[in-house]
C-alpha cells in the first residue's frame, strides 16, 4: 500500500483515555473482589487492552488470541483462527477486548470457539462500535464509541501493519 497522505482525526488522543478510564471503572464495579482474565485479540486491540488494564485495581490476568479477516482495507469474510489460547479459561470470568465490532463475523466465531473453553462468564469489550456494518447478531456489553462507516486507524488498528503507533483514531477515505 502507498503512504497515506491524509489522516483525518476522528477520536483524539485525550477523548481515547478519558474514555478507557471510564470503561474501566465500570468494568471494575461490575466485577468487583472478581478476578478477570483478559482476552486481547492480537494484534489491534494490544493497546486498548494494556491502558484498560492498567487502570483496574483489581487482578487481570492477560491471554491473547489472533485471529484474521482482513487483507489490506476489505474484510475477506473468512475467519483464520492463527494463534490459541495458551492457558485455561474454564470456570474464570472472561472479558474478549476487541479494537473494532464491524460485521461480527470475527467476533461471533471467536465467542461460539471460547464457549468450548467453559468459562464462568464471557462478555465482549470493544473500542469501537461500527453497527451500520453489521452482519451477524452482536452486541457488545462495554463499547467505547459507535462510529460512522469509516475505515479507521491508529490507536492499534492498521492498514496492512502500518499506522497501528497513532496515539488517535484516525480515517481515510478509501
Amino acid at each position: 500500500m502507498e503512504k497515506i497522505s491524509k489522516i483525518n482525526t476522528l477520536i483524539s488522543e485525550e477523548e481515547l483515555q478519558k474514555r478507557v478510564k471510564e470503561m474501566a471503572k465500570q468494568i471494575s464495579e461490575d466485577y468487583k473482589g472478581k478476578d478477570i482474565t483478559f482476552i486481547c485479540i492480537l494484534k489491534g486491540s494490544v493497546f486498548f487492552t494494556v491502558d484498560l488494564a492498567k487502570n483496574i485495581p483489581s487482578n487481570v490476568k492477560l491471554e491473547f488470541i489472533r485471529v484474521s479477516s482482513y487483507h489490506g482495507t476489505e474484510s475477506t469474510g473468512k475467519i483464520e483462527l492463527k494463534l490459541d489460547l495458551k492457558e485455561d479459561i474454564e470456570g474464570k470470568d472472561v472479558i474478549i477486548i476487541e479494537d473494532i465490532v464491524d460485521t461480527g463475523r470475527t467476533l461471533s466465531y471467536l465467542k461460539e470457539h471460547l464457549k468450548t473453553k467453559k468459562p464462568k462468564s464471557l462478555k465482549i469489550c470493544t473500542l469501537l462500535d461500527k453497527k451500520e456494518r453489521r452482519v451477524c447478531e452482536m452486541k457488545p456489553e462495554y463499547v467505547g464509541f459507535n462510529i460512522p462507516d469509516k475505515f479507521v486507524l491508529g490507536y492499534g488498528l492498521d492498514v496492512d501493519e502500518l499506522y497501528r503507533n497513532l496515539p488517535y483514531i484516525g480515517y481515510i477515505d478509501v
